[in-house]
């Protein structure tokens, strides 16, 4: 967009990849609103991050929460440019083996908190324009063992940011565009406590990413929207491949759930990868 930057939200900005997201909509001129339902969390990165960033506290399950904070960064920045869903929680092992709270709460903290993100900023960008960029998984591309129901929010999360630029063009809407990262496993708290988890093995069989790669990605489809961008490329095409020819796809599962375990027990050796805030 050729005008100058105004307002921008991200969820689950209070930490971790979404506090990084932020700054970089800092550093860009963006007013950012940074929002996290841990409200000291998010108190605190705005403190840190300056540059006109402010905080609230959003569920983003709460459809009125999120259209709060929607209303809040227009008052503020007089338009809503840019709105990123990261909001995302992962919890791990077989779906027989959790209960209905963990199902729900995946269910609707990754799939019904990005549709009431994409909505809100819909809402306030018809007219004016904007970008909506949703932070999703690998997991919303293919079969995950050891995180069913996680790889099912996300699948929803993709299905659902595709479906809705379909209907963006079919109702002549061209100024609004949804662009989708798609990220193999990030060293970022979701992952801080999953060295010695089994069932999280999957995020570990690929190389391991620095939250400044998948930033770096949301800058590059910042600047060219693109609607999935997958990292690495070659997972998301490997991802492809299996879920093109699932019976091969299953009966690699093994080799490759072998492989993060091995990467596990090696990270856990070394101490893991630095955290990096």
């Amino acid at each position: 967009m050729n005008r100058a930057h105004a307002g921008a939200v991200v969820t689950g900005a209070g930490r971790g990849l979404g506090r990084q997201i932020a700054q970089l909509l800092v550093e860009r001129g963006y007013r950012v609103l940074i929002t996290d339902v841990d409200e000291a969390a998010a108190q605190a990165a705005a403190g840190e991050l300056g540059g006109g960033a402010t905080a609230m506290a959003v569920d983003v399950r709460d459809r009125a929460q999120v259209e709060a904070a929607r209303e809040a960064i227009v008052a503020r920045a007089g338009r809503l440019d840019v709105w990123v869903n990261n909001a995302g929680v992962l919890i791990t092992g077989p779906a027989w083996e959790q209960d209905t709270t963990a199902h729900r709460m995946m269910l609707e903290v990754n799939a019904l908190g990005t549709i009431n993100g994409t909505l809100a900023a819909i809402d306030a960008m018809r007219g004016e324009g904007g970008h909506i960029v949703n932070i999703v998984s690998l997991a919303g591309l293919t079969s995950v063992p050891g995180e069913a129901v996680y790889a099912a929010s996300k699948h929803a999360a993709l299905g659902f940011s595709l479906s809705t630029m379909a209907d963006l063009k079919l109702a002549g809407i061209t100024d609004i565009d949804i662009s989708c990262v798609c990220p193999d496993g990030i060293w970022t708290p979701m992952l801080f406590d999953k060295l010695d988890d089994p069932a999280s093995a999957l995020s570990f069989s690929g190389v391991l990413l620095q939250p400044e790669q998948v930033v770096a990605a949301v800058g590059k489809v910042l600047d060219v929207p693109r609607p999935v961008t997958s990292l690495p490329r070659w997972r998301g095409a490997i991802s492809r491949f299996a879920v093109a020819f699932p019976r091969l796809g299953l009966r690699a599962i093994p080799l490759v759930v072998a492989q993060g375990r091995r990467a596990q027990r090696a990270l856990l050796t070394s101490g893991g990868p630095r955290p990096r805030r």
